[in-house]
């Protein structure tokens, strides 16, 4: 089993942004059940995010509500949130003040029911020298014992090896999965197998694409995601055609495709060169039934492995990951 922080966590973690962040929140009581169901099959490495959500309604205020309800589950979670973004709801916030009002006001919304125990900023602050947002959050939070380490969201490869000679990089959290295969050629996956960091891949699913359940762009949940480039009009047909194919090899070895999906990320460290050694897929969902179903361990052979390579070889994805205005690769 894998380790962050010297804790052990189950092999897939959960991603929470889907449970506070869309147009249209699920209820609480459902949140807290998927929360519940995640621990349940062993998926104890949560991830959330102060701006996942509004200020009243976000990843910190239900983590709040359900460790209150569950205070025994409190030490067997890792907690992972994503911060640093400014007051204005802009950019990333790396100066010393923006650091700690985004610490301050994470640790405050737990109620001191979980510590935190990894903070990443959510982007890179390119304004910012990273020893200057560093040595805040090591001196005042890490040392102090308010919050037990540092990681890395969406950063190119620069950024890591930067990263490493200031602090103890506790992982680093990029996008990974059959349609975005990017970190395995631009050095970011090379990075964290030099300097044997986890790689936590989000998105595993593909935004919903490799679960199977899309057919017209009306089935894509949650809707600001049908204004996103893979969605667009002759991009969703495109990129459809992967999905069916994935829905295929699926079909034939007797899984879901959203399993062959999570499960291809992780099965990646020991299948490709210069891979981190640790990948810890976090797939997001709002019911117990998409947890029971994301949580299951697929074995993938080294012949599907080469299978699935042909495939995506004969594959161009159409549309960036993110609109225009969406920081990446910082």
């Amino acid at each position: 089993m894998p380790t962050l922080l010297g804790k052990e966590i189950g092999p897939t973690g959960f991603g929470m942004m889907g449970l506070t962040w869309r147009a249209d929140p699920i209820p609480e009581e459902q949140a807290i059940e998927a929360l519940k169901a995640a621990l349940r099959n062993g998926m104890n490495f949560w991830n959330g995010g102060e701006f996942y959500g509004t200020p009243e309604w976000n990843s910190l205020t239900l983590l709040e509500r359900y460790f209150a309800k569950y205070p025994e589950d409190a030490d067997k979670v890792v907690l992972s949130i994503k911060g640093g973004v400014n007051s204005a709801g802009g950019g990333p916030d790396g100066s010393p003040e923006g650091t700690r009002r985004s610490l301050d006001n994470c640790i405050a919304l737990l109620k001191g029911r979980k510590k935190i125990d990894v903070f990443e900023f959510a982007r890179r602050d390119q304004k910012v020298p990273l020893k200057t947002t560093f040595e805040v959050i090591e001196k005042e939070y890490i040392q102090t014992g308010k919050i037990g380490g540092i990681s890395l969201s969406e950063v190119r490869a620069e950024t890591i090896h930067e990263a490493v000679k200031i602090t103890n990089v506790v992982f680093v959290e990029c996008e990974l999965s059959l349609f975005t295969r990017d970190i395995l050629e631009n050095g970011v996956a090379e990075a964290c197998a030099q300097y044997n960091l986890p790689l936590v891949a989000y998105s595993p699913i593909g935004r919903g694409f490799l679960a199977g359940k899309y057919k017209t762009i009306e089935d894509v949940q949650p809707v600001h995601l049908r204004s996103w480039p893979w969605f667009q009009p002759g991009n969703f047909e495109i990129n459809l055609q992967l999905a069916e194919q994935v829905a295929a090899m699926a079909k034939k070895k007797g899984v879901t495709p959203a399993q062959l999906a999570i499960n291809w990320t992780r099965r990646i460290s020991t299948w490709r060169k210069g891979a981190p050694k640790t990948i810890i897929p976090i797939p997001g969902a709002t019911t117990v039934a998409r947890i029971d179903e994301n949580a299951v361990q697929v074995d993938i052979t080294d012949e599907e492995m080469a299978e699935i390579d042909v495939t995506l070889a004969k594959f161009k994805l159409a549309g960036e990951r993110y609109p225009d205005y969406v920081p990446v690769n910082t």
